[in-house]
């Protein structure tokens, strides 16, 4: 519990730094102006494929370790466990395409 809130406690103050040190000047010997780039974008989708990815490890991970279980048991369950498997990671496929949806639109 105590490393929950410890990481709860470091990620808000890392967020909270965070647009302080994204925000620095720009080179003003440019010519051209570009449109400021929003940083946020980028860090929001990283977290959608971070957190994704995470969870379906433990997922696949649950139901890997439940699956062995049954099979050691049932040999016969080998088949019906697997697509459970490929459920869980489907989770991570759905963090990729909400990411590459944030970035492109």
């Amino acid at each position: 519990m105590k490393r929950t809130v410890l990481l709860i406690c470091m990620l808000v103050l890392a967020m909270s730094v965070f647009p302080q040190f994204a925000s620095g000047q720009e080179d003003s010997s440019s010519d051209t102006a570009s449109p400021p780039v929003s940083v946020w974008r980028y860090f929001a989708a990283a977290l959608s494929v971070g957190i994704s990815c995470i969870a379906g490890g433990m997922a696949v991970g649950r139901i890997g370790a439940a699956a062995m279980g049954a099979m050691s048991e049932n040999p016969e369950l080998s088949g019906k466990a697997l697509p459970y498997a490929g459920l869980a990671e489907g989770i991570c496929l759905w963090g990729f395409l909400v990411a590459l949806l944030i970035l492109i639109l």
